[in-house]
């Protein structure tokens, strides 16, 4: 079992304390902190972002953006990777240690490699340049409709299974009776394969009904989640993720073959 991880970047407080303060600011600005070197790319984004009603703060680079981080306290952040004097993964980091706030990577850098360590440094998205402005407000708005909470489908308090229950009212996850710390989007993933057991999903329905959005990029993205929730639950005596080969995933219990 070493794969075995219960760790995690995300403090239960700090995503509380970020879904109260998004809770709170219903019919008010959303503020949206944009770290972008690029002044071309970046006054286009805040356009954008301005026509639908948000509050853009700018950052020219990594340290300019973590000051702004800490006194504007945004409730959304798109990060740039290669920025001057501190780069978007330690900007990211730097976040990631006190807040559950959603992150959007938008950079040049298109390698697999460097998305699969975005998401796994605890990004919420990877955009790719050159990308199309409102394909990106939708994401920008998508994600702060799912970091709201508000998700019509946790109608029940608990769901259970053999080994695993997941809180819907506390959105919490235990195994053998110990919690598992999840991120966000891990949580919401498992919730909804584990809401239709036995129900294969491809991976644009995946994006569709967990990222909120009609997916125009890269696809591994579930990938990458899969896998670490996979991790997580390695701990306990099932596995619930099964791969359907040539479809994509469901929820399924079956007994762990290394027990």
């Amino acid at each position: 079992m070493s794969g075995c991880k219960l760790g995690f970047e995300r403090t239960e407080n700090a995503r509380d304390a970020f879904l109260l303060r998004l809770a709170g600011r219903t019919g008010m600005s959303i503020k949206v902190l944009l770290a972008e070197d690029d002044s071309k790319i970046s006054n286009l984004i805040r356009m954008y972002l301005e026509k639908e009603g948000m509050q853009v703060v700018t950052a020219r680079d990594g340290q300019e953006a973590l000051r702004l981080f800490n006194s504007d306290n945004p409730d959304m952040v798109i990060l740039d990777i290669m920025m001057p004097f501190v780069d978007g993964w330690e900007v990211l980091k730097k976040i990631r240690e006190k807040s559950a706030v959603p992150v959007i990577f938008l950079t040049a850098k298109d390698a697999e490699t460097d998305k699969v360590t975005g998401l796994e440094g605890g990004a919420d998205d990877y955009v790719t340049k050159p990308f199309s402005p409102r394909e990106l407000v939708a994401r920008v708005k998508a994600l702060l409709r799912r970091a709201s909470g508000l998700n019509t489908k946790e109608k029940e308090s608990q769901i259970a299974f053999p080994g695993l229950v997941l809180d819907t009212e506390k959105r919490k996850v235990y195994l053998e009776g110990k919690e598992i710390k999840l991120t966000r989007k891990e949580y919401e993933l498992l919730l909804f394969l584990a809401q239709s057991p036995g129900r294969p999903f491809n991976r644009d329905m995946l994006l569709t009904n967990v990222w909120g959005y009609d997916f125009f990029g890269d696809k591994r993205t579930v990938d990458v989640h899969i896998k670490r929730i996979r991790q997580k639950l390695a701990c306990g005596k099932r596995t619930y993720i099964s791969t359907v080969w040539g479809v994509g995933y469901k929820f399924e219990v079956k007994e762990n073959e290394d027990q």
